[in-house]
């Protein structure tokens, strides 16, 4: 591999260790940080403003705070010519605007989606997907796959990021459930520590529902109900009475059922409780119509 000349812009945490892996695998690194301090230890070329970090390299990897701090950040800098490849994290829109803007100013866009913390970076324990620039993801892969294990998802720029809410919203879903649970079992005298086992055993359990439910809604055919919406209904109405009587109640039982008495209430309680997904549905169209 010849050592190309990589730019990094940002040294946060994210930003600081993927400049450290390039350099660490003998790549000339340009850096940019609003403030400079922040290259402090790096052996790396350190730009004054962010259109010199632009200029020095035809890689230019952008690890900003959000979406706003990447524009303004890249709003008077001249790409023309560069990859830029954006690891910031935002919403898929944000991600395809970015996209339409490096286009119009002569740019090749890639969107990345980071899964890894920044000590794991360069490591087999990092993954990041991106899409966008198929062009980008090929010419610039093997320095890509230096920071993590790579997936290409596709050209819309997007993607990248609505995988990413997908999944962080499914993280923050059980992290939310494992804290309520610990409060729950201290409530009831019970260690999170004690907890942990069966909790563990029993999510890993299911995984095969998962699976399931996932077919269903893809699918959209949800008449095999052997988790049915009428049987969870009852089941989260115990449970939060239980977790109130015990001092330790969470919304978000309570919205979970209500996705669960909506599609109840429109016939639907013996299909599968994968069904709830359509009550998302049916909120997001009312917000549109609104």
């Amino acid at each position: 591999m010849t050592s190309e000349a990589i730019t990094v812009l940002g040294l946060g945490n994210l930003g600081r260790a993927l400049a450290e892996t390039f350099l660490r695998h003998g790549h000339p690194t340009t850096v940019w940080n609003r403030s400079a301090a922040k290259a402090s230890g790096l052996a790396a070329t350190v730009a004054t403003t962010a259109a010199e970090a632009v200029a020095a390299s035809d890689l230019v990897v952008v690890a900003l705070l959000d979406h706003q701090a990447a524009q303004e950040v890249l709003r008077d800098v001249d790409v023309r010519g560069r990859a830029l490849v954006n690891v910031t994290s935002g919403t898929p829109e944000e991600a395809r605007e970015m996209a339409r803007w490096a286009e119009e100013n002569g740019a090749e866009y890639l969107h990345g989606a980071v899964y890894a913390v920044p000590r794991t970076i360069g490591t087999a324990e990092s993954s990041i997907n991106y899409s966008g620039s198929s062009a980008v993801h090929e010419r610039w892969q093997k320095q890509l796959a230096l920071l993590g294990k790579v997936t290409f998802l596709g050209a819309d720029a997007g993607l990248a990021s609505g995988y990413d809410v997908a999944i962080l919203s499914g993280m923050y879903g059980l992290i939310g459930g494992f804290l309520h649970g610990t409060a729950v079992a201290r409530a009831a005298g019970i260690n999170a520590t004690e907890l942990m086992p069966m909790m563990w055993s029993w999510l890993t359990d299911m995984h095969p529902a998962l699976i399931t439910f996932a077919e269903e809604i893809d699918s959209g055919n949800y008449a095999a109900g052997e988790s049915s919406l009428a049987m969870n209904q009852t089941g989260l109405a115990m449970l939060i009475r239980a977790t109130e009587a015990q001092g330790v109640p969470f919304a978000a039982l309570g919205e979970l059922k209500a996705l669960v008495d909506r599609q109840v209430a429109d016939g639907h309680g013996e299909e599968s409780l994968a069904r709830a997904v359509e009550s998302f549905s049916g909120v997001a169209s009312q917000r549109l119509a609104g």
